[in-house]
Parts: C-alpha cells; structure tokens; sequence
C-alpha cells in the first residue's frame, strides 16, 4: 500500500471514529434530557449532521447504542482501576484509590451509570455481572488481604465487604445524579465522595462514646 493509499484509510477510519462518537453523543444527550425509554433512533440522529443511513451503519437499534456506551464506559472504568493497582501503595490505599475510580466514572459519564443500574438485568445478560460486580470485582480479595494482615481488628471480612458494596452502589448513584444537575463539578464531586467515604470507613462514625439512651 502506497502512502496516499494510507492517507485515505487514516481520513476514512477517523471519519467513522468520529461518526460513532457523534452518535454516542447525541444518544447520550437525548437519555439524559427525555430518558431511554421515550428516547427514539429518529431523536438521536437529529442530534447530528448524519443521515438515516449512516447511522444504520454503526448500530441497529437503541439497545445496540446502550450497549456501546456501556462497553466504552466500562474500558474508562477498568483503565483507572488498572492505575489504581498500579499506583497503591498498600491494600487500604488500593481500596481508596478503587472507590476514587468509581466515583469518578460515574462523574465522568453519570447518563451511562445510571441507565446501567437501571437495567441491571440486562448488564448481567450481556457481561456475567452486574455493574457493581464489573467495578468492584478484586474488592473482596483486598478485604480478605486485609483481613489475613489482622488489619480489620476482627471484624468479619464477609459483612465488611458486603458494606462496602453497598456504599459504592449508593454514594456512586448520588454521585451520578449531583453530576447531572451540576456537570462542571465533576471531578469535584468524585473527590468529596471518595473523602466522605474514606474518612467514613476509618473512622468511629458515631464516636466511642456510650449510646444515647432514648427517653422512655
């Protein structure tokens, strides 16, 4: 192949890199603003400079465009858990740093989040697990890591990982749904999660004092 042969197969594949994106944009514009359910194909492609035609040359149908989304989200995920690894300097660390990456996903493409939680059923179909089971999947293994260390001062490594999942599930949803309403806070958001949640975890939460006895 000569080199004006592969200038033209350059121009052409940044053509249709740059026609999906505009695609997942508009798809993404249209869930946030009418929901996925009233969304239709037509909406989305009025969204863009594209024709009827060009868009049936990428995706199908509309579940064809949440899976793309949700296939693009979870490669930005996995690229910032792999430098979570990467970057912890210990287990409680990597376990911070993994919470941070959530949060900070779901920050970044909180339209994508929350359509994933939403059809759980059919993430679960696609992939084997559920958004929460892909995000946090080595969480467990660092916990019993943990545990083995004598680092959780005897608390049972099942109920704390269970805990834990549940404040990912639900401080990442409330992330997801501030972002919404304020997407230049983004990064901000992410970051007062991950502290609130940090700083939750390692910390007596409702102080070591004697309970509050209740007025009879």
């Amino acid at each position: 192949m000569d080199m004006l042969d592969t200038a033209s197969l350059g121009k052409r594949e940044r053509n249709r890199l740059n026609n999906r994106k505009a695609i997942l944009d508009a798809a993404r514009d249209c869930f946030r603003e009418s929901g996925y359910e009233q969304t239709t194909i037509r909406d989305i492609i009025r969204r863009t400079p594209l024709a009827s035609g060009t868009f049936y040359n990428y995706f199908s149908d509309k579940r064809d465009i949440f899976v793309a989304l949700f296939r693009d989200f979870l490669d930005a995920l996995r690229t910032l858990i792999r430098s979570a690894h990467d970057m912890a300097s210990d287990e409680r660390d990597l376990i911070r740093r993994m919470y941070a990456s959530l949060f900070l996903a779901a920050a970044k493409d909180p339209v994508t989040y929350e359509l994933a939680h939403r059809n759980s059923q059919a993430i679960r179909e696609l992939f084997g697990a559920d958004i929460l089971d892909l995000a946090m999947a080595s969480m467990d293994t660092h916990i019993r890591s943990l545990a083995a260390d004598d680092q959780l001062r005897g608390q049972d490594p099942d109920y704390i990982g269970a805990a834990c999942r549940g404040i990912a599930y639900e401080v990442s949803l409330r992330v997801a749904k501030r972002v919404q309403q304020r997407p230049q806070m983004a990064d901000e958001e992410a970051q007062r999660a991950t502290d609130f949640v940090t700083g939750f975890l390692h910390s007596d939460p409702f102080g070591s004092r004697e309970p509050h006895r209740r007025r009879a």
